[in-house]
C-alpha cells in the first residue's frame, strides 16, 4: 500500500506548509482590513416590556 509510504508524503507537505507559512501568509497580512474596528461608545437602549393580553 503506498499510502503507508511517508517519505514522498511527507516531503510535499513540508513543502506546502513552508511556502504558505513563508511566502503567501506575509502578503495576505499585509492587507488592510476592510472593516476597521472603531472605537465608539457602547449606547445602551432602554427596551420595554411587552403587556401581552392574556395576562
Amino acid at each position: 500500500m503506498p499510502q503507508l509510504n511517508p517519505h514522498p508524503w511527507f516531503y510535499i507537505m513540508l513543502m506546502t506548509w513552508l511556502t504558505l507559512s513563508l511566502i503567501i501568509q506575509p502578503k495576505l497580512s499585509s492587507f488592510p482590513t476592510t472593516n476597521p474596528i472603531l472605537n465608539k461608545p457602547v449606547t445602551n437602549t432602554k427596551t420595554n416590556p411587552w403587556t401581552w393580553p392574556w395576562t
